[in-house]
């Protein structure tokens, strides 16, 4: 029997012990929702920030930070030219995790695709779900 077979007829025989068993594995957000509320209204903040005095440690050093650093290829490949317009840099980001709070989702990190960087730049919730920090982390 292989780990993965060996691992999933485990985790069937506790289940039919104990029903409400919940392994780390097959734990899936039940607030799916709520997800993509949050990451929209983040992107939409984000957009709404940049380039203001407000956001002077978030969105705006991120793109600028990473476009004086990364290698000219790196934009070449994603956005044809060496040069890309900030918000087309705005528009790339991906969502790297939501974590934080009960729900996990407190805190949204966002960065440029493909493990480019190490730095994120992570959006803060307060409990009502509105935007309360936008911020360039590592």
């Amino acid at each position: 029997m292989t780990v993965g077979r060996a691992a999933a007829f485990w985790i069937y025989f506790v289940a039919a012990i104990d029903p409400k068993a919940t392994f780390a594995s097959n734990r899936m957000p039940t607030n799916l929702d709520e997800i993509a509320r949050r990451e929209a209204a983040a992107r939409e903040q984000i957009n709404t920030v940049y380039g203001r005095p407000e956001d002077e440690f978030g969105a705006t050093l991120f793109v600028f930070h990473h476009l004086n650093e990364i290698d000219p290829s790196y934009w070449t490949k994603h956005f044809a030219n060496t040069e890309p317009e900030p918000r087309q840099v705005l528009r790339s980001l991906v969502l790297r995790s939501h974590w934080g709070g009960e729900d996990e989702i407190d805190n949204f990190d966002f960065t440029l695709p493909n493990g480019v960087t190490d730095y994120v730049i992570s959006v803060a919730f307060d409990e009502a779900g509105q935007v309360v920090d936008i911020s360039m982390e590592s």
